[in-house]
């Protein structure tokens, strides 16, 4: 890797050279800091030479953005996008372009992080307790959490809450038949691993006789028939279980809601609330669940609390359910929603209101009822009198003869079976779309243009009311509408602001080039389960990616099914699981220990739970590596039930371990995998491949190492990647367009592809770096990394550093003398940072009383050097703690972050408003959060999760 000057002229630039931040003289000063006359010199010192790579990446030359755009726009073209009107919880919507042009596209919502400094995140909490309140009014139900992944998983986190919250329950989990047929293979998946049985059940014929932990019904169902479902409600209760709900949103404006009738839990996806199809996601799935089980939910939860000074503040409610806290005792491993999609779908709701909702939930119903009554009267069955947007229509051989026909006339239609083709009408029906699935029946349509007679139940007609908040009637303008997004987006802090320096998730430029092309019609607008001809163009740049994603971690298959970090542990141990049992001879003892090491990642351990392992914890030394004797006394203890170990590499200190080479033979001379967490894979790329030096199986996270921006909290895409050995045991699907990934261990995700539609950020990055950009970009993240260790150590004692004393791509400051000195804490120094103008470190992980930093290569050399200042700076007003000038609680560091209001009214403070509000002096751009440090303790003793009234926020 060469260290030749930059080019000068910019315009003219390697798209490289736009990723990475410091130029070549800034370059030069942040390697004479630490020691290095070049990149080499550091990355040979960084990384221990027993896992160097033996040869440099092998991609593409790399091209430039307008040549990468015009290939993009080349495969979005080859995909033939139709109407939609296939079904199964994915249909037409039209994005309002308010909120496409103004979150979905916006940086100021795409580049923020998940909101767990809520001072600097109201915008964003807002929105999603919009969300909340959307689903918990739909569904009928007291509490929502702030998004799921996708409907079929929602369902099987719905599985498992029903288990976990009804103990004494016993009997199977029965899922309607008639429910989405993705949703209950991913359930099944689930459920096998957890040893937890599972009956399809023709709920024509009732309940199977005998207790049941649970039910799920959808409404409607798959086929488009609208079932009561409070007969089944009453029997799983009578049963001893509880009752599950997947319904479907825009449905629920005209048809009653679940919770009236007595459900327990309502799941679904909020996709056709202005998302787009995207090929199957990012799409925001959902949960609610009535009085009791809120302590149950899965996922994120908003709610609202109070800051310093009295006044309403949203925050993340009961984070002590998160990961990295409960570890195994997790309620489930999601670590990913999909904040960006759930913020479209809410700001949909408002823009709507509950009118709009209504009239085009009535539109799409009356397209269905339209088709129906014209095939009825040409001698056509429907076979669902009921419906409110499927249709289930008997052609006795000859329905793949009208599919093809639809498919001509630009539409596609459901080929159920050869006897049976499935219609749903959606929001982007219109008559157009009426005349030509007629005329692929063969009929033309009629004349009369009278309104069809509504063909949803008598007695399942919505009475109760929904969205009766005001913010779902103060925004029918577009102008008011573009206001109140732009208002929320001022009150949160993102990249577009400035650095964002969190260890562990790789804050880095989301480029603009990159994110363009999600909104081609041809990516943005192609159903999962459409023909595999017309999705050529997502086929080839899956191929492209999964392919390139094998060659730099050094893997030999790739699957990008799981959409998000955490669904690519759970298919990574799963693959594991299923190598282990297909190799297993008879009487043999089942191998299901899984070994993590106890500074790992906390969804590790939830993620083994979660594939039916036993988590056994390996020590960690001083130095935060993982304990060798301690990890061959386990392997020892467990050798004949060894499964797999998981460990972060480099490790979740930010290290380079010299012992991984050493831990992996260790582990596979006693029978077990080697799991490599890719989570850290921005500190090994074009330098180090898991698959090289020791691992059977890892899971990426685009949305740290290949640019998909985090959108708040998601989307995210974790594709897992295996030696040859475990692709047999790859996620699969039933819907596969590649029919050799229709049979095997089941799907993680609803769609075949997961979150299709953010791949093509990560194709660009790739397809623009090239291997030597990679390569460059890493060590640009090491430099960083160890140009903070080295400005900040003498002020805040960097914990961990690995092989030559270098820390990896982040590193961790402790506070902990400090605060047992002053009293000030790591909480109070991230707080203060607000004042600052920065977002804080990663709070208190992996080390409690510390602060992770992660700078990346995309900031320049101002940038970090404003954060390192920032860092000295409060360590000299800790110094003034330390001499007693200020007590910690009279301190700014405790009184932070400062609003506005601080500018205003009586100052009773020992310091004054000049240090508390501008630090470093005056600045026109500085940002204001909007609100003082939040109660946490009183937001989870009084819990409320959805819009408070206007009230609350009066003075």
């Amino acid at each position: 890797m060469s260290d030749l000057p930059r080019p000068l002229d910019l315009a003219s630039a390697a798209f490289v050279d736009r990723h990475i931040g410091p130029r070549a003289d800034e370059v030069q000063t942040m390697l004479a800091a630490v020691g290095h006359d070049s990149l080499d010199s550091l990355m040979d010192a960084a990384i221990p030479p027993a896992i160097r790579a033996e040869r440099p990446l092998n991609l593409p030359a790399p091209v430039s953005e307008a040549r990468a755009g015009a290939e993009l726009r080349e495969l979005a073209a080859a995909n033939q996008v139709a109407e939609a009107m296939i079904g199964l919880g994915y249909h037409g919507t039209i994005t309002p372009a308010v909120i496409r042009r103004n979150v979905l596209e916006d940086p100021a919502w795409y580049t923020a992080y998940t909101p767990y400094q809520p001072e600097i995140s109201q915008g964003r909490l807002e929105a999603l307790l919009n969300f909340q309140t959307v689903v918990g009014d739909l569904t009928g139900l007291p509490t929502a959490n702030a998004s799921l992944l996708d409907e079929g998983t929602a369902a099987a986190e719905a599985m498992t809450l029903v288990r976990r919250a009804n103990r004494k329950a016993t009997g199977p989990f029965v899922v309607d038949q008639d429910a989405l047929p993705q949703t209950i293979a991913v359930v099944r998946t689930r459920a096998e691993a957890m040893g937890i049985e599972v009956v399809v059940a023709d709920l024509d014929e009732g309940l199977p006789a005998g207790p049941v932990s649970g039910l799920l019904v959808q409404y409607p169902a798959a086929s488009g028939r609208i079932r009561d479902p409070r007969p089944l409600i009453e029997a799983a209760h009578a049963q001893g279980g509880l009752a599950v709900v997947a319904a479907d949103l825009l449905a629920l404006t005209l048809l009653e809601s679940p919770g009236a009738m007595g459900a327990d839990v309502v799941v679904g996806s909020s996709q056709r609330f202005g998302v787009p199809l995207f090929y199957g996601g990012p799409h925001a799935g959902f949960m609610s669940v009535g009085q009791g089980l809120e302590r149950h939910l899965p996922g994120r939860l908003v709610g609202v609390s109070v800051d310093a000074e009295g006044r309403p503040a949203y925050r993340l409610a009961l984070q002590t359910r998160e990961q990295h806290i409960r570890r195994d005792k997790a309620t489930s491993n999601i670590c990913t929603a999909q904040v960006l999609l759930a913020v479209v779908a809410a700001m949909y709701a408002v823009y709507h209101g509950p009118e709009g909702l209504r009239a085009i939930a009535r539109r799409a119903h009356a397209h269905a009822a339209t088709i129906a009554d014209s095939l009825t009267r040409a001698g056509i069955e429907v076979e669902h009198a009921e419906f409110f947007d499927t249709l289930s229509v008997r052609v006795p051989g000859r329905a793949a003869e009208i599919v093809a026909s639809a498919r001509t006339l630009g539409l596609h239609l459901r080929l159920v079976d050869a006897d049976r083709v499935g219609i749903s009408t959606s929001e982007t029906t219109t008559g157009e779309t009426v005349r030509a699935v007629l005329q692929a029946f063969g009929l033309e349509a009629a004349g009369d243009d009278t309104a069809p007679d509504e063909r949803l139940p008598e007695n399942l007609r919505r009475q109760t009311p929904y969205l009766t908040h005001e913010v779902f009637s103060t925004h029918r303008s577009e102008t008011q509408m573009l206001r109140y997004l732009r208002r929320l987006s001022a009150r949160d802090y993102a990249l577009d602001r400035g650095m964002i320096p969190l260890g562990s998730c790789t804050m880095k430029l989301n480029a603009t080039s990159e994110m363009e092309p999600i909104s081609l019609p041809g990516f943005a607008d192609l159903h999962p389960f459409a023909p595999a001809e017309d999705a050529a163009g997502y086929h080839a740049l899956v191929a492209d990616l999964e392919g390139w994603l094998a060659e730099v971690t050094g893997y030999d298959e790739v699957s990008v099914q799981p959409n998000a970090g955490s669904q690519g542990e759970l298919a990574g141990l799963l693959a594991i699981r299923g190598f282990h049992e297909a190799n297993r001879e008879e009487g043999a003892p089942t191998r299901d220990v899984c070994l993590i090491p106890s500074s790992a990642h906390g969804t590790n351990a939830a993620s083994a739970v979660m594939a039916g392992m036993r988590v056994v914890v390996v020590k960690a030394r001083e130095d935060g590596s993982v304990d060798l004797d301690d990890l061959r006394a386990k392997c020892e203890q467990h050798a004949e039930t060894l499964a797999a170990i998981m460990v972060t590499y480099p490790s979740t200190h930010g290290a380079y371990e010299d012992s991984i080479s050493e831990l992996c033979e260790v582990v596979h001379a006693h029978g077990g995998q080697v799991y490599v967490d890719g989570a850290n894979l921005n500190a090994l790329l074009g330098y180090a491949r898991p698959g090289e030096f020791g691992g059977d199986v890892s899971h990426l996270n685009l949305h740290k190492t290949f640019c998909i921006p985090h959108g708040g909290g998601g989307p995210g895409v974790g594709p897992v990647a295996v030696r040859s050995h475990l692709a047999p045991f790859l996620p699969s699907h039933p819907a596969h367009p590649v029919p050799g990934r229709r049979e095997g261990i089941g799907p993680i995700s609803a769609a075949p592809y997961g979150s299709a539609g953010v791949l093509p950020i990560s194709w660009a990055y790739v397809r623009m770096m090239g291997a030597e950009g990679l390569t460059r970009a890493t060590a640009h993240a090491v430099l960083a990394a160890n140009y903070v260790a080295t400005r900040l150590e003498k002020y805040f004692p960097v914990l961990y550093r690995g092989h030559s004393g270098l820390v990896a791509h982040e590193c961790i400051l402790d506070l902990r003398p400090l605060t047992k000195e002053t009293g000030v804490s790591a909480e109070d120094v991230a707080k203060r940072l607000v004042d600052y103008g920065f977002h804080a470190p990663t709070l208190s992980f992996p080390v409690a009383g510390t602060l992770m930093v992660e700078p990346t290569e995309s900031e320049d050399l101002g940038e970090i050097d404003r954060f390192v200042e920032a860092m000295i700076a409060i360590r000299h007003e800790i110094d003034r703690v330390s001499a007693g000038e200020w007590s910690p609680e009279e301190s700014p560091l405790r009184r932070a972050p400062h609003t506005a209001a601080s500018l205003v009214g009586e100052w009773d403070r020992g310091y004054s408003r000049d240090l508390a509000v501008f630090p470093t002096g005056p600045d026109p751009d500085k940002y204001w959060p909007p609100v003082a440090r939040i109660d946490q303790a009183y937001g989870d003793r009084n819990l409320v999760c959805s819009c408070p009234l206007p009230e609350a926020f009066a003075e």
